[in-house]
Order: structure tokens, then C-alpha cells, then sequence
């Protein structure tokens, strides 16, 4: 169960609604101590007088502040005090802003806020932010600092982001390097192939999908080591910032591999094969007919012109001839049959006349 780090309320016109703190973020690292590889004993920080050398205790520290070196205006816990804020308790609402206006460079750390008894007035505060679609920017005391942050409504809770102040960010007119960027000319051709790589980047924000792959490793790493691994180190050579680079010919190939990543994807390549499959069909009959028809078609196509045609004058010339040929042998197998006639006539016609 967490622990509250803060309590008091939030306070804005005449309404009071006692809250909570709850840390929003724990955040994860690999923590090493110094130790003596000599003997494996942990190495412990010491106090020591820069100029004695010797060990100074806790009552006789306080705090200084360097006008120059080795000049420094001593300040005790009680001048201090004097100047530190009333701790109030309370988160006064100063103002309503879209959450849009905020540069999130101004944001700093999260908390939960949760309500403490006080339900009712709490969720009608949650619930007429979302309906305005507005954040609060606040004043607060924590641990003798005031802070100035910004509460928001987020999945029907609220959330406290930590804000810095508008002096603590470093201006980027101070940074000598962004000059040039001002100055240079950029073609259309170039822009267009930079937003073409970043339209096939582009995809939903799911941040399940990052990880601190460092950690794991590291942990990876201390495990094996634990079970008496042993490690061989492979360190790859960082790439040199003084290679020149093509531009264009990035862009391209970057594009090029984007595209082809996307490609390779599981759910487009499944989408592919159900879009280049074959129609099912219910018979094999249906299908070998199928075949050989396209078989056939196939074959038709492929067979030049000129040949298609002069075959088919061929067999039109042949059976032609055919015709030709079979009138041809009617015609004196007729021939032939009336020859013979007038022989068997003119050989009885005597015999009659002989008769009578």
C-alpha cells in the first residue's frame, strides 16, 4: 500500500476538499555501491575538513554560499525559517487553462491526488474539469518549498504535475549551435521525402511498447554473473561525428526500410495472402474443368496470329480438295455404271430380234 506524502486540501472559491499526495512515478534504475575491489568491503562517504583533513560531525556543519572561491556567506537554519513559506496545507486554485497552452517542458513530476473522506465534492470537481475540458494551475507548500503546478483530471482521478518556474528554463538563445540551424535552406524535394518518412513512422502512442532495455540487460547481466557465468564484453565502437552524410540518400533509404518493415508486419502479411488467394470451389470436377480451361485460353493467347491464321487456311484448302475429290470419283463411278448399261443393252437387243 503507498504512503501518503503530502495531505491537506484543495481550496478554490469557498470549497475545501481534503486530499491526499501519492507518488505517480517510481522510478526504476540499477543502484551500485562503491566498493574496495581489493577486499570486496563497501566504501563509506566521510565528512572531511578540506583543510585539516580530519572528519567533521553533523552539529558543526552549516550552510554556505560561495561569492567566489573559498569566499562563502554563511547562513543558519533559523535566518532561513524566517523566509520560508506558511505551510497552509492547501492547494489554491489560482486559475483554469487549457492543458494545450502548457509547454510540457514546464512539467516536473506527478502525484495522484486522491480524496481523503471527501468523495462527493471531489468527484464534482473531476467531473466538471472534464466537462470544460480545463486543467487548474495551482500554489502549494510541500517540505518548506512552494511549488506552482498544475492539477488535471485524468481516467476520473486527478493528477498534480509539478511545474518549474518560467526562469528555471534554460533558454535555447543561449545555445550558440541553433544559430545555424536558422540559417539553412532546406529544398522542397528534401522535405517532402523527411514527411514521407515520418507518415510511414507514424502509428498510435502505446506506451506498453517501450521499456528500459539498459535495466534489463544490466539485471540480465548481474544474474548470470551471480551463478558463476562468465561474461565475455563485445563493445561496439560508436559511429564517428565527423562521417558526412548524404541527406537525401538517408531519407530514401530510410523510407525504403520503413516501408519494408511495415511490410513485413504479421497482420499486413496475413491481409496479403487472403487478398492474393484463389476463390475456393466446391467440386474437383468444377476445378479441373477450370484449369483446363485457363489451359486452353492460355494457349489461344500464346499462339501468334499470322500462324493461327495460316493454319486455318490450310485446313479450309483441304477440305476444299476433299470435296473436290469425292465429286470427282461420284462422278465417274456414275460414268462407269452408264457404260455398262449400254453394253448389257446392246448385247441382248440381238437375241430379241432373233426371237421374233
Amino acid at each position: 500500500m503507498p504512503r501518503a506524502i503530502w495531505s491537506g486540501s484543495i481550496s478554490f472559491g469557498l470549497v475545501n476538499i481534503p486530499v491526499k499526495l501519492y507518488s505517480a512515478i517510481s522510478e526504476k534504475s540499477v543502484r551500485f555501491h562503491q566498493i574496495d575491489q581489493r577486499n570486496g568491503a563497501r566504501v563509506r562517504q566521510q565528512r572531511v575538513n578540506a583543510v585539516t583533513g580530519e572528519e567533521v560531525p553533523y552539529g558543526e556543519i552549516v550552510k554556505g554560499y560561495e561569492l567566489s572561491k573559498d569566499h562563502y556567506v554563511m547562513v543558519s537554519e533559523d535566518e532561513l525559517a524566517a523566509f520560508a513559506p506558511d505551510a497552509t496545507h492547501t492547494i489554491d486554485l489560482e486559475c483554469f487553462v487549457d492543458l494545450d497552452e502548457i509547454d510540457p517542458v514546464f512539467f516536473d513530476g506527478a502525484y495522484h491526488v486522491a480524496p481523503s473522506m471527501a468523495a462527493k465534492p471531489y468527484a464534482l470537481l473531476v467531473r466538471a474539469m472534464e466537462e470544460s475540458n480545463k486543467v487548474a494551475i495551482a500554489r502549494f507548500v510541500m517540505r518548506s518549498k512552494e511549488y506552482v503546478a498544475a492539477l488535471r483530471p485524468r481516467d476520473g482521478t486527478l493528477v498534480l504535475s509539478m511545474m518549474v518556474y518560467s526562469d528555471e528554463i534554460n533558454p535555447a538563445s543561449d545555445i550558440g549551435e541553433f544559430d545555424d540551424v536558422a540559417a539553412v535552406e532546406i529544398e522542397r524535394r528534401e522535405l517532402a521525402m523527411a514527411e514521407s518518412l515520418i507518415e510511414s513512422l507514424s502509428e498510435s502512442f502505446d506506451p506498453e511498447t517501450f521499456h528500459d532495455t539498459y535495466r534489463d540487460k544490466v539485471l540480465e547481466l548481474i544474474e548470470r554473473k551471480s551463478a558463476g557465468e562468465s561474461i565475455d564484453v563485445n563493445i561496439t565502437a560508436a559511429p564517428s561525428a565527423d562521417k558526412v552524410i548524404d541527406l537525401m540518400a538517408a531519407l530514401e533509404a530510410s523510407v525504403k526500410a520503413a516501408k519494408s518493415a511495415r511490410g513485413r508486419h504479421p497482420t499486413r502479411m496475413a491481409a496479403e495472402a487472403d487478398e492474393e488467394a484463389p476463390p475456393k470451389r466446391t467440386g474437383s470436377a468444377g476445378s479441373a474443368g477450370s484449369a483446363g480451361s485457363a489451359v486452353k485460353k492460355s494457349t489461344k493467347k500464346a499462339a501468334p496470329p499470322k500462324t493461327a491464321a495460316k493454319g486455318s487456311s490450310d485446313r479450309s484448302s483441304n477440305k476444299v480438295a476433299a470435296k473436290k475429290i469425292s465429286a470427282a470419283s461420284s462422278a465417274k463411278k456414275s460414268a462407269s455404271s452408264k457404260v455398262a448399261a449400254k453394253k448389257s443393252a446392246s448385247k441382248s437387243a440381238p437375241a430379241r430380234r432373233k426371237t421374233a
